[in-house]
């Protein structure tokens, strides 16, 4: 059992899928970022909040809770929120991954339809049939004898 195991594992396949995880996992970070740190502040600033990500609505407030400004804090006071923010920050991160699989995707491809449109190399030239190389074997012995 171990051995199908470790064949299973060692296939080509199944290393180039955990090489493409972890990547994958680097890249939702980086994308996370880009949305977070770069792209919601630009928004944030168009729209006019403070901060994107803290937009809700107070859907159950405690006594602690009233006085709350941010999106964590009101839960930590234990307020339910409907936070439409964090949404829209998931989905524009969402967005953007799509895009750029789409990106690589397409040009992907974009080579391997080159490399089949690429003409076939020349066939090489054609030898004797193996009927006229035993007729030239044959007229050489007849010549020799």
């Amino acid at each position: 059992m171990f051995k199908e195991f470790k064949e299973f594992a060692m296939k080509g396949n199944m290393l180039d899928m955990a090489v493409g995880i972890v990547i994958g996992a680097a890249f939702g970070t980086v994308i996370k970022s880009l949305v977070d740190d770069l792209l919601m502040p630009l928004v944030s600033k168009i729209f006019g909040a403070p901060d994107f990500s803290n937009l809700f609505v107070r859907l159950k407030e405690s006594a602690e809770s009233a006085s709350a400004t941010g999106l964590q804090e009101f839960r930590d006071a234990g307020g339910v929120a409907f936070a439409y923010g964090s949404f829209i920050n998931a989905f524009i991160a969402f967005l953007l991954v799509a895009f750029a699989l789409w990106f690589v995707i397409r040009n992907v491809y974009k080579l391997k339809r080159k490399e089949e449109e690429a003409p076939a190399p020349a066939p090489a030239p054609a030898g004797p049939t193996s009927e006229e190389l035993l007729t030239q074997i044959r007229d050489l012995l007849k010549a020799r004898g």
